[in-house]
This record gives C-alpha cells, structure tokens and sequence, in this order.
C-alpha cells in the first residue's frame, strides 16, 4: 500500500508525508474503483481539485470525459443552462441548441467545484440527477437520462450553510457519501519546508536562475507560520522570494517581510470558530457602541436641565416659565405638563408654565402660585384646590431600550425619514439602524 502511495503522490504531483494527507489520499483509491459520490472538503488553496483527478483515473470511467466546473464563477441566470444545457430560442441569445456538462460527460466523471455556491433551485434539479440520473434542458419538456460520476468540493461549512437556508440538507446527504477532508497546511508543519523547496527548485529551473535556501530559523519561522492560504500562499510568497531577493540565503529578517508577520508561533491563541461567530461579535460591538452614546447623550441632557433649573430659580419666581412653590406644605416641585392639563379640566388655572419634570425637590422658600384674575378683577375659581397632596419626583426612566427608541425617533423625524441620515446622527452604520427599526417596530 505504501508503494501504491507513493506512485500516486509521484502521478499527481503530491508533495507531503503527514499522516492526515496520506489517509485523504487512501480514502481516494479506495472509493475510486466504487461509483459512488464523493464529497471533498477543506480549505481554500488545500489542493482540492487534486482528488477528483485520482479518484477519475482509478475508476472504470478513465477512459469517458473529465469534465471540472467551478460553479462560483458561472452567473446565477446561466447556471442550469451550462449544467443541463438548453434548447433553441429557450431564452434570449439561446440561437443554437446547447449540451449541457452533465449530457457531454455521460459515462465520466463531473467534478463540481464550490458546490456550494449552488442557487437553491438548481440544487433541487441537481438532487434530482443524483437520485435518478434525469435531467431537463432549459426551455424543454423532454427527460433526457445521463450515467455522471459526480465528485463534489466545497471549502465551506455546510452546517452553516444548511442554518442560514442557503444549502440543501438533503442534497448534501445525498453528496457526501463518502466525505473525505483535505488538511490545512498549518495541520501539515512537516510538509511545509518540502512543499517550499519543490516550488523554489521548480522556479529557478523554469527562469534559470539560482536556487534560494533557508537558514534554520527562517525554517523554523516558515514552520511557524499560520498559512491561511495554504499551498497556494506558500507556492506565491516562494516565487516573490525567488524573484525579488538577491542574497538566495534567506535569513529571519528577509522572510519576515514576506510573511507579514513577525514571530508568529503556533501556540494556540482565541479565535473565532465560524464566520457566523465573527459577524455576531461585530454586531454586539455595534450594540455597544450605540449604547455608550445614549448614556452619554443622558448624563449631558441632566448636565443641561440643572444647568436651566439653576437660571430658572436665580431669576423672578412670578413670572418665570418655572414658578415654583409650596403646597400644603409639601416639598416644593417644578409643575409638570401633566399637572396643569389636570388641574385647567377641573377648572384650575394657575400661573404656571408647563417646565421638566424629575429634578430634585427646592428648599428654598418660594412665593405660592397666585390664581389668575379676569379683566373685572373676579377670580376664576374662588377657593381653589390643592394641586396634589402628596407630591413624589420620580426619575427619568433609565431604560436603554426605550432611550434608545426615543434617540432613533427623534432622528428620523430631524431628517424626515431619511435613514441613511439619520444613521450618522446615531453613529451608527445604515445596516444596524435598519435591524434596530425592525426590531423595535418602529414605523
């Protein structure tokens, strides 16, 4: 087996010996001989397309087409049209009847790159292919049969995706009959110095040029480092190298300037487990961010009312907005809007503005509110009542959602509904005030 091994890694151009790509490479000859789908997982720049080649040329379909499509780079509206092909006049431009891939592959093996970049109808009719091997042409009424291999790849998380409603779940039962998972190279450490030397060795042969090596520590730092992108980064950051740096023994210092990062290790550090994770921690701070600026906009509005309770109580009692007084003796207050609507429907009228409420109750002494006299000197109401007699200050709801209601109110309403606008006076980005709309049901 390990002859067969290495034959394969030697046919396909394979470079590594990490336990973790061996048994992705077994698992490829030993679904091969069987016509089943196959499933090929991993990350971006892994080497994917790789394992559909070996599992095609071990299978009985080696000598029938090999046909690779990417299905993230063709459009949504052309995408059954180039899978099942179309009939003539079938939509505009459609002057010629077309095969699709799935008809010019019969008897081979399809290769589904970015599978997962499928719109959620033509996954339905590619369901359909995988469990009866039927197909309709675009603008066509006909069922057309097609015997198609296929073996699939995608670098997402289907899990993710089958949450959000974006991939079917069945679909990809029906795909990962055999799922086979391609290694990151920070999971291959020992692979990365090898993979190295082949792309330099192959670059300076091609450009006849010498060959650059690494001193130990710029090893040990190319070892280190986290690769995100995998053999396709290392492949291009080992021909920049080779291009760009007389000296062709690299040293820490010159990689360091390739690699972007300095020290970087493989210690474990925090990272988020998903793109969804990301999206939510963006959010929350969003959130944060919207909240810190209500409480400031609180404490600067008090900052503000005592600032006016300050001038109103400096300046003449009578005929201030704010007259002020005490009643029955109770602690003296500011009257409110509330209170003088009251008292004026069951006949009261005082002078008295309407002024803020929730301020802290005076201890000064202040003149009591005089009734309103009529032109002929004749009380509106002889013997008045009291006002209130037990007299509460209650404070200004600290509420954040309902301060944060009243903030996007009073903003859309400044800018006429203007969203975009109103978003700036918040602070906030135009996404985030939509779903604060939404959420809070404002209209």
């Amino acid at each position: 087996m390990e002859n067969n091994l290495q034959s394969i890694k030697q046919r396909f151009g394979i470079i590594g010996n990490s336990p973790l790509l061996n048994r992705a490479i077994e698992i490829a000859c030993q679904v091969a001989p069987v016509d089943i789908t196959v499933l090929i997982q991993g990350e971006s720049g892994v080497g994917k397309e790789v394992f559909p080649k070996i599992i095609h040329s071990l299978s009985a379909r080696k000598f029938n087409p090999y046909i690779a499509v990417n299905c993230g780079a063709i459009p949504e509206g052309t995408i059954e049209s180039e899978l099942f092909g179309h009939e003539k006049g079938a939509f505009t431009g459609a002057t010629e009847a077309r095969k699709g891939y799935f008809e010019a592959a019969n008897g081979g093996t399809i290769f589904l790159d970015e599978v997962a970049e499928l719109p959620m109808t033509t996954q339905v009719r590619l369901l359909r292919v995988l469990e009866t091997g039927e197909f309709i042409k675009v603008g066509s009424s006909k069922v057309q049969k097609t015997d198609v291999r296929v073996v699939a790849a995608t670098n997402d998380d289907f899990n993710v995706s089958i949450k959000k409603g974006k991939f079917r779940q069945d679909l990809y039962y029906r795909l990962s009959t055999v799922p086979i998972f391609i290694p990151p190279l920070r999971e291959r450490q020992s692979d990365i110095y090898l993979l190295f030397r082949k792309f330099t060795s192959t670059f300076a042969e091609n450009n006849r040029m010498p060959v650059i090596t690494l001193n130990d520590e710029a090893r040990e730092m190319l070892e280190n480092y986290k690769w995100e992108g995998n053999v396709r980064q290392l492949k291009n950051i080992a021909e920049q190298i080779s291009i760009i740096e007389k000296d062709r023994v690299i040293t820490p210092e010159i990689l360091s300037n390739y690699l972007h990062e300095t020290h970087v290790s493989s210690l474990p550090v925090l990272v988020s487990s998903s793109a969804n994770e990301k999206t939510e921690t963006s959010s929350n701070f969003t959130e944060r961010e919207i909240l810190y600026k209500i409480l400031f906009d609180m404490r600067n509005d008090i900052s503000e009312l005592r600032a006016t309770l300050n001038h109103i109580m400096k300046a003449d009692p009578i005929s201030d907005v704010s007259n002020v007084g005490h009643i029955n003796g109770a602690a003296p207050v500011v009257a409110s809007d509330e209170l003088i609507i009251n008292n004026i429907n069951k006949g009261n009228s005082y002078a008295v503005e309407p002024s803020v409420t929730s301020v802290p109750a005076v201890t000064s002494n202040m003149p009591s509110i005089q009734p309103i006299h009529e032109i002929n000197d004749s009380p509106i109401i002889s013997h008045p009542e009291p006002i209130i007699q037990n007299v509460e200050v209650l404070d200004e709801t600290l509420s954040l959602v309902e301060t944060e209601i009243r903030l996007i109110k009073r903003a859309l309403s400044k800018h006429n509904g203007r969203r975009k606008n109103a978003a700036d006076e918040l602070g906030i980005s135009e996404r985030t005030l939509y779903r604060k709309i939404k959420e809070y049901d404002i209209e």
